[in-house]
């Protein structure tokens, strides 16, 4: 796309501190768990992006990217046709931003500047309008807080087939003691295995797969009550009253960046 290369490879090696590349991928594109020599942008400016780490699970919709260090291994999957517009940094030119996989807000003169990247030429002119433009944008991307929509993976055996369980099918009547008796486990072992392992409760847990699904389905179009109805809540005014709770804002307005 805008005659540059497709190939994520093509991009580790350059000699300049960003790289840019446009992909238009289509709903339920998955590329399998891979690694970069470079840190990476994960953004798409349509759609939904769901990213996988040995650290769990990121859900991001075009108003925010998930940062992935150098040298970490992720697979992602798209909800949504997905206008993926990412970037691919030197370690020592993002030092602004965290050693650990983390979501980015990405407000609009960001996200401008993303897409203007991925229309430069990859070995630019460091000195002149497109260098300004890079130099602009490493300044921009820097960690700005956002309520994330996080799963973070437990180690244990038992929690981790518990929880696959409660991604498959999140809108099973997942109580604690339902929980506890599907991992064989007491309701006071799960909570207290599940904080350890996660750092949340299992209630805290089950809300926040509840909403990747909603995020993951209301970006491929589906409407907000077909969503409601499939987790279990009485009425959408019930289930975007937890999305507001959740997430500081509704369904909506997620999605516009409102």
């Amino acid at each position: 796309m805008y005659g540059k290369s497709e190939d994520r490879d093509d991009y580790q090696r350059v000699p300049r501190p960003v790289a840019a590349m446009a992909r238009d991928l289509p709903d339920g594109h998955h590329i399998p768990g891979h690694r970069h020599l470079r840190a990476q942008l994960i953004y798409g400016t349509t759609g939904a992006i769901s990213v996988a780490t040995g650290h769990g699970v990121w859900v991001v919709p075009a108003t925010r990217g998930v940062w992935v260090p150098a040298g970490l291994t992720h697979a992602m999957t798209c909800a949504g046709a997905v206008a993926m517009r990412t970037l691919y940094i030197e370690p020592q030119s993002a030092w602004r931003l965290p050693d650990a996989p983390t979501v980015v807000s990405v407000p609009p003169l960001l996200r401008e500047l993303i897409d203007e990247a991925t229309r430069i030429p990859v070995e630019y002119d460091v000195r002149g309008r497109d260098g300004t433009v890079m130099d602009l944008l490493l300044h921009e991307l820097a960690p700005r807080p956002v309520p994330a929509l996080h799963l973070p993976a437990p180690d244990d055996p038992r929690l981790h087939d518990l929880c696959a369980a409660i991604r498959r099918s999140p809108g099973e009547d997942w109580t604690t003691p339902n929980a506890a008796a599907r991992a064989h486990l007491s309701p006071r072992s799960l909570h207290r295995r599940f904080a350890a392992a996660t750092g949340m409760s299992p209630a805290r847990w089950v809300q926040q797969a509840r909403l990747v699904h909603a995020v993951t389905l209301l970006a491929r179009g589906t409407p907000v009550t077909s969503v409601a109805t499939g987790l279990g809540y009485a009425t959408p005014s019930a289930f975007t009253a937890m999305f507001r709770r959740a997430l500081g804002t509704t369904p909506s307005a997620y999605f516009a960046g409102v």
